[in-house]
């Protein structure tokens, strides 16, 4: 925006200001405007010669700023305040009401006072039924994530353990945010686990900023994430699956420890935290997945899937 387009709306505010005004100090008004003093006054001289057609000594605005305050003598029909158009209130609505939904950012009560000044302004052109903002997960939790992290603060958060299906509560110390292939992490020091854990940003149900400081033990260090956020360990459980070709992805998503090719589909041998994952998988697979082995996990599905069958049929 260039200067006299700056200029304009600044011009046809300053009468309605300074009447509400009256005798406020040179400096006062041009800090509210945000200009200097010097371009303050170089207003006040424009709009001297501005006023209601005709021109004449009782047609042009009238003011006494010869001083260090200012004063309204003839305002010449500019008292109303400018209002909003409805793009500007519409702009401003989206910003205050996307702060509205971002917990933890803002004072809840300020944003939804000037939410309701804004509207009011408006005269009407912005209601509910214009604007309806809605975050996705994600993009509504990352700020306060990236704001515990950078204030270091403890948060709570409520969690969705996809493997086991559970909901948790924990309270945790964050160590950092991080993107990798396409979906965002939290990585921090679990107090309930008593370990580093990283949490998918999209199962996070709730989080809440707490005032209380992080304090994760010292000498913590961060994954490292060139093989990926799942990194198996030797004490996890070896599961040997065998996949279709409709499920050979299982082989590229998590790193397996060896991988055979049969007639149809593959053998697949990794190692998994949550044997409750294996499960959902075979009971979800259509009978496309099967455990080979271990022989209790395999017989436990069997067993789940002929109850899940007992049941459908009312038996």
């Amino acid at each position: 925006m260039t200067a006299n387009e700056e200029r304009l709306p600044r011009l046809l505010a300053l009468v309605p200001y300074l009447q509400a005004r009256p005798g406020i100090r040179v400096a006062e008004a041009a800090a509210d405007f945000g200009i200097t003093e010097a371009q303050l006054r170089r207003d006040l001289q424009l709009l001297w010669l501005c006023g209601l057609p005709g021109h004449g000594p009782g047609d042009l605005i009238d003011l006494s700023f010869e001083g260090e305050t200012i004063s309204v003598i003839f305002d010449a029909g500019m008292s109303r305040p400018l209002r909003l158009t409805s793009e500007e209130a519409l702009a401003l609505v989206v910003a205050l009401r996307t702060l509205a939904e971002t917990p933890g950012l803002a004072d809840s009560d300020a944003v939804h006072s000037a939410l309701a000044k804004v509207e009011t302004a408006a005269g009407g052109a912005v209601d509910d039924g214009t604007v309806t903002v809605a975050l996705d997960k994600t993009t509504r939790l990352l700020p306060v994530l990236q704001r515990a992290v950078s204030e270091k603060r403890a948060l709570d958060l409520r969690y969705h353990t996809a493997a086991r299906d559970e909901i948790s509560e924990r309270i945790v110390d964050p160590l950092r945010v991080f993107e990798l292939d396409g979906r965002a992490y939290l990585e921090a020091w679990c107090r309930s686990a008593e370990g580093v854990r990283i949490f998918r940003v999209d199962r996070i149900d709730n989080v809440e900023l707490l005032d209380e400081a992080s304090a994760p033990p010292a000498g913590i260090e961060l994954r490292d994430l060139a093989e990926g956020v799942y990194q198996p360990a030797p004490e996890h459980l070896l599961a040997v699956l065998r996949v279709s070709e409709a499920y050979a992805w299982v082989a590229d998503y998590y790193p397996p420890e060896e991988v055979v090719e049969l007639a149809e589909g593959l053998q697949v041998s990794l190692r998994v935290s949550e044997p409750a994952w294996v499960r959902s998988l075979v009971l979800g697979s259509g009978g496309q997945v099967e455990v080979l082995s271990p022989g209790w996990l395999a017989d436990s599905i069997r067993s789940d899937a002929a109850a899940a069958i007992l049941a459908y049929a009312g038996k």
